[in-house]
C-alpha cells in the first residue's frame, strides 16, 4: 500500500525523507497548536534523563518541515522542495475501529511555493493513489480557511456567534483560543447549535477567493470530483487557505481516510523563514478498512521469481551457488532450507509464487544440468548448470 501511494509522488518529483520517532515537545506545541486536542490531550510526552522534554510524533508535517529547515533544503534555489514520507505515529486516543494509538501514515509535503497548481497537484496525486488501489467510493471535501488578512475578521464574527451558545467550559475556552476548532466538534449537542454559524467563505478576502477558485477550476479540469464543505477545518492550527479531506462512507464514524492543506505560516511558527507550503497525510490503517468496505483484495506481486529445490548434499551446494549468482544478477531467488524432501520443497516453491522451480539431484549433476520447471505450465526442461543463471535471466525478461 505504501508503494502504491508513493508511486505517483515519485513520478512527480517527490523525494523520500525519514524523520525521528520523537522530537522536542516544543516543535508540536508551536507547530500543531497548543489548543489542539493533539497537544493538550493526545500527545505522548516524556522527560529524558537529561531533562529534555520529548514527544512521540503525533503527525508528520512539523517534523518534515523541521528536517528540511535544518538541512537547508530551502536554500537550494529549487523551490518547492518536494518530499514524501512514511512511518508510525502516536496519539493517546480512545481506541476504536479506525482510531488507534499507534497508526501508520504516508504523507507528502511541497515546501516553499504558493501556487494553486501545487495544491491541486497534491490532491490529484492522492486521488490517483487511492484509485490505483482500486478504491472508488471515497469523496474529496474542499474548503478555504483564508489567510492572515481575512481570517481574523472571520474569527471575530465566529467568536461572537459561539459565545451566545450553551457550551461547556472546555469548549468555551476553545472559543477564546481557536474558535475554528469548535466547527469540527463531533458531538451532536454542539453540532445542533452550529446551524446558522457565520461561514468563512463569506469573509474571504478577494485574493483568497481567487486562489480558491483557481484550485477548484484546476481540479475540475483534471477530472477530479470534489464537494465544497464550508465547515471543514481539520484538526491542526497551522492550516491556511486550501484545506481538504478524503472521506469514505463505508468506515462509519471514523470516515476520514486522509487529508491535508496549505500551511503558509508554519515555518515561521517553528523558527524558520517564510516558506508557504502545502501537504497531506493518508492513513494506512483506514485505507485498509476502506479496501475491506469495498471488498477489494490487493493482488500482491510474488516476491520470488525462482525457487531452488536441491535433492541431496551435492545438489545443495551446487544450487546454493546458482541462487547466489541469480541474486547478484538481480533475480529474486529463494532456496529450500531445512533438508525437505521433493514433495515438501515443491509445496514451498508453490507458496512462494515463483515463476520457475530449479530442481537438481545426483543424476542431473552427473550430466552437468539442472531441471528448470515452469510453475505455470508445468513444463520442465534441462539447462546446463554452468549457464543456468544466464538462461533463467533470459527467460524472465
Amino acid at each position: 500500500m505504501r508503494e502504491a501511494i508513493a508511486a505517483p509522488l515519485r513520478n512527480s518529483g517527490y523525494g523520500y525523507v525519514e524523520t525521528p520517532g520523537f522530537e522536542n515537545v516544543e516543535l508540536f506545541a508551536r507547530g500543531v497548536g497548543e489548543s489542539t486536542d493533539i497537544v493538550t490531550k493526545e500527545m505522548y510526552a516524556f522527560e529524558t534523563k537529561g531533562g529534555d522534554r520529548l514527544a512521540l510524533r503525533p503527525e508528520g508535517t512539523a517534523s518534515v518541515l523541521r528536517a528540511a529547515l535544518e538541512a537547508n533544503l530551502h536554500k537550494s534555489g529549487n523551490l518547492p522542495v518536494k518530499l514524501w514520507y512514511s512511518g508510525s505515529y502516536y496519539r493517546y486516543e480512545r481506541p476504536q475501529k479506525g482510531r488507534y494509538r499507534h497508526f501508520s501514515q504516508v504523507g507528502a509535503e511541497a515546501i516553499g511555493a504558493e501556487d494553486p497548481a501545487l495544491d491541486t497537484e497534491l490532491i490529484v496525486l492522492a486521488d490517483q493513489a487511492y484509485r490505483s488501489l482500486g478504491l472508488s467510493e471515497f469523496r474529496i471535501l474542499l474548503n478555504s480557511l483564508g489567510d492572515k488578512e481575512c481570517r481574523p475578521v472571520y474569527r471575530e464574527a465566529l467568536q461572537g456567534f459561539l459565545r451566545g451558545l450553551d457550551l461547556d467550559e472546555d469548549t468555551r475556552r476553545r472559543v477564546d483560543i481557536n474558535p475554528l476548532r469548535v466547527l469540527d466538534d463531533k458531538r451532536e449537542s454542539v453540532r445542533k447549535q452550529l446551524v446558522g454559524a457565520p461561514l468563512l467563505r463569506d469573509h474571504l478576502c478577494d485574493a483568497c477567493k481567487a486562489y480558491h477558485e483557481e484550485v477548484r477550476e484546476l481540479l475540475t479540469a483534471a477530472g477530479v470530483s470534489f464537494e465544497d464543505d464550508e465547515k471543514l477545518v481539520r484538526g491542526l492550527d497551522y492550516y491556511t487557505r486550501t484545506t481538504f479531506e478524503f472521506v469514505h462512507d463505508g468506515l462509519g464514524s471514523q470516515s476520514a481516510v486522509g487529508g491535508g492543506g496549505r500551511y503558509d505560516g508554519l515555518s515561521e511558527m517553528i523558527g524558520g523563514p517564510a516558506l508557504p507550503s502545502v501537504g497531506w497525510a493518508l492513513g494506512v490503517d483506514r485505507t485498509v478498512l476502506a479496501l475491506e468496505a469495498e471488498g477489494i483484495e490487493l493482488e500482491l506481486p510474488a516476491s520470488t521469481s525462482v525457487f531452488a529445490v536441491p535433492l541431496g548434499e551435492e545438489a545443495r551446494r551446487a544450487l546454493f551457488a546458482v541462487v547466489t549468482g541469480l541474486r547478484r544478477a538481480g533475480v529474486a531467488a529463494d532456496f529450500s532450507y531445512g533438508g525437505k524432501g521433493l514433495k515438501g520443497a515443491m509445496k514451498s516453491a508453490n507458496r512462494s509464487g515463483a515463476r520457475y522451480a530449479l530442481v537438481a539431484g545426483e543424476r542431473d549433476l552427473a550430466d552437468g544440468v539442472v531441471q528448470l520447471k515452469d510453475m505455470e505450465s508445468g513444463e520442465q526442461v534441462p539447462v546446463a548448470l554452468d549457464s543456468a543463471v544466464e538462461e533463467i535471466r533470459t527467460r524472465l525478461v
